[in-house]
């Protein structure tokens, strides 16, 4: 079993900036692949940043220019900066992270608040 915990996440004016992280233990070797997503109240759970083991990155378009996806492979720990936040951020962050096995492990969520 993997275990993923985030962390990071809270209370933060638009405009304001936030780093969630992302820890994977356990059975895991490596992370083949992490992503970040974000899920409101009846609203299904979207992507919001995806790295793979290669380093190639892809976005949401709502993230592109204020998110940066990273992860420190050796520690098997994973970030997403958050700047330039606005209201519509506010949403459950969930981390999936996908281990050399190619099976993939959810995270409790952090919740992120985008209010003044």
């Amino acid at each position: 079993q993997v275990q993923v915990v985030e962390s990071g996440g809270g209370l933060v004016q638009p405009g304001g900036s936030l780093r969630l992280s992302c820890e994977a233990s356990g059975e895991i070797f490596s992370m083949y692949a992490m992503g970040w997503y974000r899920q409101t109240t009846g609203e299904e759970r979207e992507l919001v940043a995806r790295i793979r083991i290669n380093g190639f990155t892809e976005y949401a378009d709502s993230a592109k220019g204020r998110f940066t996806i990273s992860r420190e492979l050796r520690k098997n720990v994973g970030y997403l900066q958050m700047n330039s936040l606005k209201p519509e951020d506010t949403a459950v962050y969930y981390c999936n992270v996908v281990n050399e096995y190619r099976v993939g492990f959810w995270g409790q969520g952090t919740q992120v608040t985008v209010s003044s």
